[in-house]
């Protein structure tokens, strides 16, 4: 009996593993499904001004040092082109560091995802924490600050899930290529 139990048991375990289908949809848990319904919903913009959707490269997964992925997109682009607000949002953070340089980070309205902005030669004039931006709306040009390749302007664009209210910038990524639907187009 004893062992009937175990077996039972082991059964059921693995049944709520999703082992045999029983589990979450594929593709992962009921919250990513909700994730990408939502990011398909919002009908995200390219953030640099004039590219289209099929003319981006897919370099999320690329391999970087020490064996990390890239787990960002960098679109290739002119010095001095806008950089433009990929969703509705706020303004969370504008700052300087070594890695990404001049950065942005908006958090949409429902604080379910963060939008990073890095490498940017200037930030758009009178742009400031807190402030309501729209799609489309500029937030700087593109540059190669930070450890950015000087004779490679790109935007460094990463979406993140919002972790918390103390930590909200530390979410997990999301490749955001699939929601990019829309041709940047600066309003």
């Amino acid at each position: 009996m004893h062992g009937l139990r175990t077996i039972t048991l082991v059964a059921l375990v693995l049944a709520g593993s999703g082992c045999f289908g029983g589990g979450p949809a594929p593709g992962g848990s009921p919250r990513v499904a909700a994730d990408r319904e939502y990011l398909r919903d919002r009908r995200l913009m390219v953030p640099v001004d004039g590219v289209r959707p099929r003319d981006l490269v897919d370099t999320y997964n690329a391999a970087r040092s020490g064996g990390r992925r890239h787990h960002a997109l960098d679109v290739m682009a002119r010095r001095g082109t806008p950089v433009i607000s990929a969703d509705d949002g706020v303004v969370r953070r504008i700052s300087t560091n070594a890695l990404g340089g001049r950065t942005v980070y908006v958090v949409d309205h429902q604080q379910r995802f963060v939008h990073y902005y890095a490498h940017l030669d200037r930030y758009a004039r009178g742009l400031r924490e807190g402030q309501r931006v729209r799609k489309g709306d500029q937030l700087g040009t593109v540059g190669s600050t930070g450890n950015a390749d000087r004779n490679a302007p790109h935007l460094h664009y990463q979406l993140l899930r919002y972790a918390n209210a103390r930590m909200w910038w530390a979410g997990d990524p999301v490749n955001p290529v699939p929601y990019l639907v829309l041709r940047g187009d600066k309003r």
